[in-house]
């Protein structure tokens, strides 16, 4: 009998990915929240050398991170030959919202995406989203998943690796090796988040080097952290931080860019320090990350002792699968027009991976919509429609 342990927080959106992973393939495992348990956090750590999360423990294998790929390896399986009306690529809310639309139109549909949630998942808390005065990111984005599982559409976590078109019909390659065919493909995979780009910043990435404080804030109560970046998210991950981190720095590389409402939320806190016109420029630990250099643009340097860093400096669109495919911008982002048509027939696409300049959960759930209303269109007038 095979033996699984998850290590999990709360209220990290991919600990919940990898128990309904499990779950569904119907593994029995034992979760251990570290996020309020230190002693357990203590030894996750002694046994991954990570202080991040999940950890999922498979007999004596350490698997880091919702590790998909790993997973169906261990527990999946694999399909080929199958064929859809619409092949929906990343299931954040442009994703969803399109997938909802889809199953409205009677289009046999399947959204496939490495999570359920996409960037979103990341908000502590959302405040411009119609019909809520605040709400988290992973709640909202798990009320979008519930209508989406209510209705007759499949949900895959799993990787396109690869697009093709022939014969009128696109095929899609994925990270567990299926190979899907689709009349219509909605590409809504989102981005991807920058890095610091110093050196050893990989050798740290877990190890006190975080790109998701949801996941992993919990890990650091009482600890000195640092937040890098200026805009909404990384204020927003600054002051819930200061909530958590017996103190927190903030390190903006030019002026802070957030909104007014977060600047307001800065003013209220009393353990923090604010760096402007400074940059990270080094990293140092052993095994874990133990403090940084910041410089300033007078060629400044300043060495800080810390326990963690959350990178919050923006993102990058997924779109080496789709880069030879369709046309992008010098952002490397997916162009569309105004109702989501790509260069390519049969392509479209919405949120956060495309041209459209403001990067905003609604507007991303209005373009989905109004893609996937394209693509039925589309199936409609494909000649094996």
């Amino acid at each position: 009998m095979t033996k699984v342990t998850v290590y999990s927080t709360q209220n990290c959106p991919y600990c919940r990915m990898a128990k309904a992973f499990l779950e569904k393939h119907g593994v029995s495992y034992e979760n251990i929240d570290a996020g309020s348990d230190f002693e357990a956090a203590k030894k996750m750590i002694d046994i991954s050398g990570q202080r991040g999360v999940p950890v999922i423990v498979v007999d004596d294998e350490v698997i880091v991170g919702f590790d998909s790929v790993r997973l169906n390896e261990l527990f999946g399986e694999t399909n080929t030959g199958e064929s859809y009306d619409v092949v929906i690529v990343g299931a954040g809310p442009a994703g969803l919202t399109a997938g909802v639309y889809c199953a409205r139109k009677m289009l046999n549909t399947i959204i496939i995406s490495e999570n359920i949630g996409g960037q979103a998942l990341e908000s502590w808390a959302i405040e411009n989203y119609m019909g809520y005065r605040m709400i988290s990111g992973e709640d909202l984005m798990k009320k979008f998943e519930e209508q989406v599982r209510t209705l007759n559409i499949r949900l895959e976590l799993d990787k396109v690796t690869a697009i093709s078109k022939d014969n009128g019909l696109f095929t899609i390659s994925t990270g567990f090796g299926n190979t899907l065919k689709a009349k219509a493909v909605i590409l809504t995979q989102g981005n991807r988040p920058r890095k610091l780009g110093v050196a050893n910043e990989e050798q740290y990435l877990g190890r006190g080097l975080s790109i998701c404080s949801t996941c992993d804030g919990p890990l650091y109560k009482g600890k000195q952290v640092a937040v890098v970046g200026g805009g909404n998210s990384a204020l927003q991950t600054f002051v819930e931080m200061s909530d958590i981190a017996q103190s927190v720095i903030l390190i903006v590389r030019s002026t802070i860019r957030a909104d007014p409402v977060y600047m307001e939320k800065l003013k209220e806190k009393k353990n923090i320090t604010v760096y402007t016109s400074t940059h990270v420029s080094a990293l140092h630990g052993d095994k874990f990350l133990s403090g940084i250099t910041i410089k300033d643009e007078q060629g400044k340097e300043q060495t800080i002792s810390l326990d963690g860093v959350f990178i919050e400096i923006g993102w990058l669109p997924n779109t080496d699968m789709v880069e030879n495919l369709v046309q992008l911008n010098d952002k490397k982002e997916i162009i569309v027009d105004i109702n989501g048509h790509t260069s390519i027939p049969g392509i479209y696409a919405a949120g956060d991976v495309t041209s459209v300049k403001s990067k905003q959960i609604v507007i991303a759930s209005g373009d989905g919509a109004k893609a996937a209303l394209e693509a039925f269109e589309y199936v409609l007038k494909s000649p094996s429609a």
